[in-house]
């Protein structure tokens, strides 16, 4: 008998018909002898519908009563399941993140999760009774409901999982695991039996929307073992073949490259002419983090005559308008002449654990990428991930021939 943590996300519970199918897979693992935990997110659209409404009042809403209003949503999809799975003949209760209590900071909009309370709800699981809690909601340290953001549901799941001792969370979505690229794009990608955490880190990171990064986290530091499935296939839940995240293994060297990420969602910004002198990045790149603005890749070229230079780098697309007004205001310290931008961008990244031991990996993807005729705009590297920016117009291109070049299309 394992306990399981069970996650279905807003389009695994979109519907009616879709929460009744959720709890027949749920109550399967049951049949099988698993103890099962449940986390919901809120019917697809829910959240977005409920942050109109506050909008609509009042064009800055109070991130307290935000949260308050936001949480109702994963609220109807925990009782919703919980009806679902009565129906089904088993012994269920919803939960709310300050019913078990789920303990955040304050932070509204964004807490972070301090401490979960399991004692109530393991009597309960020992008596036979399966949990729904409602994912992406927790109780702040002044009594206040908060919410974890984008993609809390995830951090939720894998966090109750880690308080619980749990064998493995299980994440229910919409695909049937991770892919070696965007399947939408690259049509003989190739879905990974197994990745490791750091891999799995990155490519979230860098724009697989499969798992969100926080979550991914959360498993890597308790060693909590993420199983990815898809809710709609026929198949019930341990049997599956999705994808397992998991600790690193041997086999994953066989390929330096594990998969490829992208990312349309950022824009570049060139400063030209940028004074030459000690204290100016730091000028520039500061007035950024006051405006709470992650910047990418940063390119310097080298200097003109000892006097500018001219400074690239990148940052989500919705974040640009702010990060030009930072800037802007920053324009007599810096010294920069002209402030350019450019929205069609793409990023694209190599992932994968072997590339710590297996070299020739950047100059496989530049000469692949030559080939095709594709400009390379700037490169950033880590350990074990290369990532390069083109023109959004060459993505599908370049994708295409990276995936083949590194042996990753399916047989």
């Amino acid at each position: 008998m394992a306990l399981l943590v069970a996650k279905f996300g807003g389009t695994s519970v979109g519907t009616i018909e879709r929460i009744k199918n959720a709890a027949s897979k749920v109550a399967e693992e049951g049949r099988r002898g698993h103890k099962v935990v449940v986390v919901v997110s809120a019917m697809a659209g829910a959240t977005d519908q409920l942050l109109g409404y506050c909008r609509s009042v009042t064009p800055h809403p109070n991130p307290r009563e935000i949260d308050a209003i936001a949480a109702t949503g994963e609220q109807v999809s925990a009782g919703l399941m919980a009806l679902a799975l009565e129906q089904r003949g088993l012994n269920a209760r919803s939960w709310q993140g300050w019913q078990m209590p789920l303990l955040t900071d304050n932070d509204h909009t964004k807490a972070r999760i301090l401490e979960i309370n399991t004692k109530t709800m393991k009597a309960r699981l020992e008596q036979g009774e399966v949990a729904v809690l409602a994912g992406f909601q927790g109780l702040g340290e002044d009594g206040s409901i908060t919410t974890l953001g984008r993609g809390g549901s995830d951090t939720s799941a894998v966090a109750l999982a880690a308080a619980l001792g749990a064998d493995r969370c299980d994440i229910y979505t919409d695909v049937d695991g991770v892919y070696t690229a965007d399947p939408r794009i690259v049509e003989n990608a190739t879905k990974l039996s197994k990745i490791s955490y750091e891999e799995m880190l990155e490519l979230a990171a860098l724009g697989a929307k499969v798992l969100q990064t926080r979550s991914v986290e959360m498993a890597m530091r308790y060693r909590m073992p993420i199983q990815v499935l898809s809710t709609f296939a026929n198949e019930f839940g341990s049997d599956l073949l999705g994808t397992l995240v998991t600790d690193e293994d041997e086999t994953m060297e066989n390929n330096p490259v594990t998969g490829i990420a992208h990312s349309l969602g950022e824009a570049r910004i060139t400063l030209a002419d940028v004074s030459d002198k000690p204290g100016v990045a730091a000028a520039i790149f500061g007035a950024l983090a006051q405006a709470g603005i992650n910047v990418g890749t940063i390119v310097q070229t080298g200097s003109k005559n000892g006097q500018t230079a001219d400074l690239s780098f990148t940052v989500p697309q919705s974040d640009l308008e702010r990060a030009e007004q930072a800037l802007h205001d920053e324009q007599a310290v810096v010294g920069f002449q002209h402030l350019l931008t450019d929205k069609s961008v793409a990023k694209i990244s190599l992932v994968g654990l072997g590339m710590r031991t297996r070299p020739g990996v950047a100059a496989l993807m530049f000469k692949t990428l030559a080939e095709k005729g594709v400009n390379i705009q700037s490169i950033e590297t880590s350990e074990i991930n290369i990532s390069v920016l083109v023109a959004a117009e060459y993505l599908e291109l370049a994708l295409r021939a990276l995936h083949k070049a590194f042996g990753l299309d399916k047989e």
